[in-house]
């Protein structure tokens, strides 16, 4: 290894300690509260319509996807913003190193996610599936990011693997749930517990912590 080798490999070495030293977080906590609220308000008048109407009319059905995808849109625009304003505050640009290497890590599961509930509700109807599916990768798309992220969304992602996991065993192991003529309600119920319920009181805990995490070192 000649001596312009030998520097660049420091320089490679050097980077990449400070990248595993860097703390990053994704999901901004008020676009996560927001999002969390919009999907348990998506999730009650949902209840709110089945109770009136003796059960989810047909032509209300086809509008799951469209609501959860219209939240998923709101929450994203939201979380870019405020990712921007505090990548301002800190005199650093949107895209940084932060960003790049987070986005690496969760595209893979997201998009995996993303395509396999988009199948199972297009052709195949399966909402709970679906809602199953996105519930699990996306868990597994924080869990991805844990060697840089905060803990608050490690635990984040845990929540949602494990609680993603007992609701398809519940849901598996329960014919009268599983055979019902539609399957949107347990699926919106689904969605309502983890990406609402989920987002607000990892947001509250963040809010109601001590001091900001992203100075907190890491053990």
């Amino acid at each position: 290894m000649n001596t312009q080798q030998d520097a660049l490999e420091h320089l490679r070495v050097i980077r990449s300690l400070m990248e595993k030293a860097h703390i990053y977080r994704a999901i901004s906590a008020p676009a996560a509260l927001l999002g969390g609220t919009l999907a348990v308000a998506c999730a009650a008048w949902t209840g709110w319509q089945m109770r009136e109407s003796g059960g989810i009319s047909a032509s209300a059905s086809h509008l799951f996807l469209i609501q959860w995808l219209l939240i998923l849109l709101i929450s994203g625009i939201a979380n870019v913003i405020l990712l921007a304003r505090e990548a301002a505050r800190r005199g650093q640009p949107l895209v940084s190193d932060g960003m790049r290497i987070a986005l690496r890590a969760i595209l893979p599961p997201l998009m995996v996610g993303g395509i396999l509930g988009l199948g199972l509700i297009i052709h195949l109807q399966n909402h709970v599936m679906a809602a199953l599916i996105w519930v699990v990768c996306y868990g597994l798309a924080l869990l991805a990011t844990a060697s840089f992220s905060p803990r608050s969304l490690v635990r984040l992602g845990w929540v949602f693997i494990l609680l993603g996991l007992a609701l398809f065993w519940a849901w598996a192991a329960n014919g009268d749930i599983r055979l019902l003529p539609s399957d949107e309600a347990p699926a919106t119920l689904i969605m309502g517990l983890t990406f609402g319920l989920g987002h607000i009181i990892y947001a509250l805990a963040v809010f109601l912590g001590r001091k900001p995490e992203a100075l907190t070192p890491r053990e």
